[in-house]
């Protein structure tokens, strides 16, 4: 199976709480509608001074569906990149 991690932040306070709210459920339903299975979601404590979030998920045919999906959310918060690990689970 392929797995994804994918991270987005705001350490660079582009956006507003309000904003980030928004960006990260946005990229939340868009991992939600086009990933196979979501294993992971989370963050830092609420009270640390960064925001990022992370997913790990697994992924199909819908890889470049999703990536031009969240280039789109990227563009649209005004955000420099969006982090995408890509690689093959292996049970050890």
């Amino acid at each position: 199976m392929n797995v994804v991690t994918l991270q987005i932040g705001n350490s660079d306070d582009k956006l507003t709480q309000n904003l980030w709210h928004h960006f990260v459920g946005e990229t939340s339903t868009a991992i939600n509608t086009l990933a196979l299975r979501v294993h992971f979601f989370g963050g830092p404590n609420n009270w640390e001074p960064w925001q990022n979030a992370a997913w790990v998920f697994e992924i199909g045919d819908n890889a470049p569906a999703l990536k031009r999906r969240l280039q789109e959310i990227r563009e649209a918060y005004r955000q420099d990149s969006v982090a995408w690990t890509e690689g093959e689970t292996l049970f050890v």
